[in-house]
């Protein structure tokens, strides 16, 4: 009867250590991000994390695959493209800490409808804060675990970083076709102009481009992304941002 109360006794003990060396890891590696996002605050990425899967992938057809991306500072971007991205991805961007419950408790009532109705479309009712979190240390795939370490990324963000710093990272990151990252090279690739350059309609199509931009690289004048960009120039005006 004492040595089976002994080694119930030392599996909750050994039950007991694992538990908390697991959350020592755990906490490591929320301090370690949070350390990095602290650097990313002052330093400027040469690549991102969904850049770096999207280059292996494209290497597995073509070993010489090549990704477009140059970074150019806030003030070299047009701001008709600063206020098209908001107005497309985030209206509240200036007001929210980082994530909007509200469109998230939207977007799963709304996917759930999709999964019955057995459709595809998904919303993710993320913000451009999270959308960035994603881009930087994240991967593509969809579960509830990396959704929760992309909320915890957020505010991470939210916490260290101001507006216009992360406007600026997004912009830089974020991928507007096939192999086309950041505004500069999206401006190039479809327009031959510099970031600064681009107008109220080439932002609101680029803006327009976002959420599909690998089908949108080789589909450039469909009607709904025709319909889309003037429904975003609409809204241009009646955002904020950083300045």
């Amino acid at each position: 009867m004492g040595s089976r109360r002994a080694r119930k006794t030392s599996r909750t003990k050994v039950a007991s250590v694992a538990i908390l060396i697991g959350l020592f890891l755990v906490l490591l590696y929320q301090f370690g991000l949070f350390v990095m996002v602290i650097w990313l605050s002052f330093n400027n990425p040469s690549s991102s994390s969904f850049m770096k899967t999207t280059l292996t992938e494209l290497r597995e057809t073509n070993p010489k695959a090549r990704l477009e991306y140059q970074w150019v500072p806030y003030d070299r971007i047009s701001a008709s493209l600063k206020h098209a991205v908001i107005a497309s991805e985030d209206s509240n961007f200036i007001d929210h800490d980082g994530v909007e419950w509200d469109a998230i408790r939207k977007a799963w009532r709304y996917n759930l409808r999709q999964e019955e109705l057995g459709r595809n479309k998904m919303r993710g009712g993320s913000t451009i804060t999270q959308q960035l979190a994603k881009n930087l240390f994240l991967s593509g795939s969809r579960t509830y675990l990396r959704k929760g370490q992309e909320l915890i990324l957020a505010y991470m963000i939210e916490a260290v970083m101001n507006k216009e710093r992360i406007l600026e990272l997004y912009l830089n990151l974020a991928q507007w076709g096939t192999n086309v990252f950041g505004a500069q090279a999206a401006a190039q690739h479809y327009f031959h102009i510099n970031a600064s350059a681009l107008n109220s309609r080439q932002a609101a199509q680029l803006a327009a481009m976002l959420p599909n931009p690998d089908y949108y690289d080789h589909h450039r004048e469909t009607a709904y992304l025709q319909a889309r960009t003037g429904i975003i120039m609409k809204r241009m005006h009646q955002v904020e941002a950083p300045k």
